[in-house]
C-alpha cells in the first residue's frame, strides 16, 4: 500500500495542476493511502478479441510487478486447468505483489484457488434485483448466505479474501450494506463496490462510499467500468470519499468499453492528491507491452499513453511549448517515461517548422520561410502529418525552385531479374552529367539490386538511409508511394529525399532514387 504526501510537499516533478483542484482537495477527507488492484490479466483479458497464452500472462505479470502494483488479479482459477497452471507458475515467479484469483461464491471455486497455491481470493455474487431474479434465480437470503459461507470457507482454509457485490451500483442500498457487513463479520479483509455496467455518476458513487464507510470498518475497493466514459472519474470520486483500493487495468482494457485505466488513475492520484502508487516512469513501457501482447490498439488521443498525449501541432501551442512546456502540458512527459513530439501539419507555425529543421540539421534561409509554410500547408491538406523525410523533401523542393532546369541524372532504362533460385540482378542505363553509363548490380532482393546498380553508376559511396512504401488503397493493384532518403551523393555527407508514385514497386523505387539524386545535385552548396 502506498502512502500520501502533502500536495505542498511534492518533489516538484509535477506542477500544480490547478489551484481550483488544490482548494477542492484540501476540503475533502480523501484516503491517505491507496492500493492498486490490477485486473489486466483477468477483467482485461475478458475484452472481446483478447486471448492471452500462459507465456503472455507471465510477460505482462512481470511488467506489472516491476511497475509496482499492490495486488494482481491474475485469473479465474475455476475456469480451466490452463488458468490454474498459469497461476501456479506466477506463484513460483517470485513476484513482490500479491497474486489473486477471482472466484464465484461457491466452495468449488475456492477449492480451485487453493489448488494453485494462491493465497488471496476475490469472491463475488450479484446483489441487484435484476441479477438475483433473472440470472441467479436466488432470493436475497440465499445470496447473502452464499456470500457469507464462501467467505467463511475461504478464511477457514487460510485465504485472504476480498468480497464483491456484483452490480453493486444497481443494488438496493440497504441490502448492499447488509451483505457487506455480513462478509466483514465472516472474515473478509476488504469489500469491493463494482459499477458493473458503468452507470453511476461521480457524485453518486461518492455518496455511496461515504454511506458505506459509516458502518464498514474494513477497506473499501471500487471497480468501475467505462460504459458512460466515467470509470476514472468515478474511481477518483470514490477515493475522495474514502475508498482505499482501486481496481484498474492497463490501457483501460476490459469487458465492453473497458475498466478504469491504471495509468490515468495513478496520474490523477499523484498529480492532484500527492498519492504515490506505482512507478510512474515505467507506465509507457508497461502500456506499450500490454498493447503489443494483447494486440489491442490504443486510440491516438488516449490520455497519458496515447500517441498524441504529448504531440503538438498548432502553431500557437508549439510556440508556447517551446517557450515553456508547462504552457500546454499538465505534467512533463518524462514523468511517465514518454517524450514530447512536435508534429508538422496543417496547423503548424513557423516556430515548429524552424525547430524541426534545426533538429534535423537542415539550414533553411529565413526569407524563404513563407514559401515553405505555404508548401507545407498545401501538402498537409486533409489532416496529413508531415514526417521528417517529407519535411526535408518539401524544404529542398522549395529551394531548388525551377522544376524545368536540366537534370544531372537521366534514367534511360532498367531491368531487374529475380525469382526462385536466381540471384536478384538489376541493370540500369543512365546518363550522368552527359555521360551514358550501363551498369549492373546484385542484391538480396530486386530493390537492393537496383540500389546497388544505381550507386555504381552515380557514386559507389552513396548509401540508402531509409525507404518507405505506402499502398494507397490496400488492393493488389494499388498505386504505391515510394519515399527514399539517400546520403553522400556527392561525398559531402548530405541527405537528400526523393519520392515517386506508380504501380510497380521496383520502378517506383528507382524513380524515387533518381529524383533524390537530382535534388541533391540541384542544391545550392554553401
Amino acid at each position: 500500500m502506498n502512502s500520501r504526501t502533502s500536495v505542498n510537499d511534492m518533489s516538484g516533478d509535477v506542477p500544480e495542476i490547478s489551484r481550483y483542484n488544490r482548494e477542492a482537495v484540501l476540503s475533502l477527507p480523501h484516503a491517505s493511502e491507496v492500493s492498486i488492484f490490477d485486473t489486466t490479466l483477468r477483467d482485461g483479458e475478458q475484452a472481446p478479441g483478447i486471448a492471452l497464452s500462459p507465456e503472455d500472462k507471465i510477460r505482462i505479470a512481470l511488467a506489472l510487478d516491476d511497475l509496482g502494483v499492490d495486488i494482481m488479479e491474475a485469473g479465474f482459477a475455476a475456469s480451466s486447468e490452463v488458468e490454474r497452471d498459469t497461476l501456479k507458475r506466477l506463484m513460483d515467479a517470485g513476484l513482490k505483489c500479491t497474486v489473486c484469483s477471482l472466484a464465484r461464491s461457491r466452495t468449488s471455486d475456492v477449492d480451485a484457488v487453493l489448488n494453485t497455491g494462491v493465497g488471496y481470493v476475490h469472491t463475488f455474487i450479484a446483489t441487484s434485483p435484476l441479477h438475483m431474479e433473472r440470472k441467479l434465480r436466488m432470493t436475497s437470503d440465499q445470496v447473502k448466505e452464499a456470500a457469507v459461507s464462501t467467505v467463511e470457507y475461504a478464511r477457514d482454509h487460510g485465504l485472504r479474501v476480498q468480497f464483491s457485490c456484483e452490480d453493486a451500483t444497481r443494488s438496493d442500498p440497504i441490502f448492499l450494506k447488509e451483505v457487506y457487513k455480513a462478509v466483514e463479520e465472516a472474515g473478509a479483509e476488504s469489500v469491493n463496490v463494482p459499477d458493473t455496467v458503468g452507470v453511476i455518476l461521480p457524485r453518486a458513487i461518492s455518496s455511496l462510499i461515504k454511506d458505506l464507510k459509516k458502518d464498514i470498518r474494513i477497506p473499501i475497493a471500487v471497480h468501475c467500468h467505462n460504459d458512460l466514459g466515467l470509470a476514472v472519474a468515478n474511481t477518483i470520486a470514490a477515493v475522495e470519499a474514502g475508498a482505499s483500493i482501486c481496481h484498474v487495468t492497463v490501457n483501460g482494457i476490459g469487458e465492453r468499453t473497458g475498466n478504469a485505466a491504471l495509468e490515468e488513475v495513478a496520474l490523477n492520484l499523484y498529480a492532484n492528491f500527492g498519492i504515490r502508487t506505482v512507478d510512474l516512469s515505467k507506465i509507457m513501457h508497461t502500456s506499450a507491452l500490454v498493447e503489443r501482447v494483447t494486440g489491442f490498439p490504443m486510440a491516438f488521443n488516449k490520455p497519458i499513453v496515447g500517441r498524441n498525449a504529448f504531440a503538438h501541432e498548432s502553431g500557437i501551442h508549439v510556440h508556447g511549448v517551446m517557450c515553456d512546456p508547462l504552457a500546454y502540458e499538465p505534467f512533463p512527459p518524462e514523468l511517465v517515461g514518454a517524450g514530447r513530439q512536435i508534429v508538422i501539419g496543417k496547423h503548424s507555425g513557423e516556430h515548429s517548422v524552424k525547430g524541426r529543421l534545426e533538429a534535423l540539421k537542415v539550414r533553411f534561409p529565413e526569407d524563404r520561410m513563407p514559401e515553405l509554410m505555404d508548401a507545407i500547408k498545401s501538402f498537409a491538406v486533409g489532416g496529413k502529418e508531415i514526417d521528417d523525410m517529407e519535411l526535408i523533401a518539401i524544404a529542398e523542393n522549395v529551394l531548388t525552385g525551377d522544376q524545368n532546369k536540366e537534370k544531372a541524372v537521366i534514367l534511360d532504362g532498367f531491368a531487374v531479374f529475380t525469382g526462385a533460385g536466381v540471384e536478384p540482378t538489376a541493370t540500369v542505363t543512365m546518363t550522368v552529367k552527359g555521360e551514358k553509363r550501363i551498369v549492373s548490380g546484385i542484391g538480396v532482393g530486386p530493390v537492393d539490386a537496383a540500389m546497388n546498380a544505381i550507386a555504381k553508376a552515380v557514386n559507389p559511396n552513396m548509401t540508402l538511409e531509409e525507404y518507405r512504401l505506402s499502398a494507397m488503397t490496400g488492393r493488389s493493384d494499388s498505386m504505391c508511394e515510394m519515399t527514399v532518403m539517400v546520403k553522400n551523393v556527392q561525398d559531402d555527407g548530405q541527405l537528400s529525399v526523393g519520392t515517386a508514385v506508380g504501380l510497380d514497386v521496383v520502378r517506383s523505387f528507382v524513380e524515387a532514387m533518381i529524383n533524390a539524386i537530382n535534388r541533391d545535385f540541384a542544391k545550392i552548396r554553401e
